[in-house]
């Protein structure tokens, strides 16, 4: 059973991804156990709590933004060897390359189908299973970058505050869903 954390400040869209991963149909239901986080503040307090498989995380929060949790999560022994998904509404090239190389492993954006949700979710906790856990952060390299990107990104914009680690391949989504 996959553990997994959503960070996302809007309750909207944190019970829309909840259902969705949730869904018999899908095939996720019963293989997850999900805990919600209302912002990235309450994801670090959150992270220690449990042993967790993925993160799912929005960009744009008050306090704690999702660029800090990345940066927070790859620093740290103890997380590093955890998927990271992105979703957000700030899609522009910059900002998924920019959320990639702080350690990402895929980037969704907003809005997304259930389905492209779905994909995403198996593909990041496939892909950290099969990386070693020693290294696990660096294991996705650069290859097998998806060029698929959304086509009206959010304008705002967040500033990383740290060195980014190297990019790591995504498999971003399209069509309805979620918001803001």
């Amino acid at each position: 059973m996959a553990r997994i954390l959503i960070v996302e400040d809007s309750p909207a869209m944190r019970a829309y991804i909840r259902s969705t991963l949730e869904d018999r149909v899908l095939g996720l239901a019963g293989d997850v156990d999900i805990v919600e986080a209302v912002n990235g503040f309450d994801a670090l307090r959150l992270l220690p709590r449990g042993a967790f498989d993925l993160v799912i995380t929005d960009i744009n929060m008050p306090d704690i933004n999702g660029l800090e949790v990345i940066r927070f999560v790859r620093q740290s022994d103890r997380y590093r060897h955890v998927a990271i998904l992105i979703i957000s509404t700030q899609a522009t090239e910059r900002d998924i390359q920019r959320g990639l190389r702080l350690g990402a492993d895929r980037f969704l954006p907003k809005p997304f189908t259930p389905e492209a949700l779905r994909d995403a979710v198996v593909a990041s906790l496939d892909a950290r299973a099969e990386a070693p856990q020693a290294g696990a952060s660096s294991a996705d390299g650069a290859a097998g970058v998806d060029d698929h990107r959304a086509a009206a990104p959010s304008p705002r914009a967040e500033a990383p505050r740290a060195e980014e680690p190297a990019a790591r391949t995504k498999q971003p989504g399209s069509g309805e869903g979620g918001g803001g």
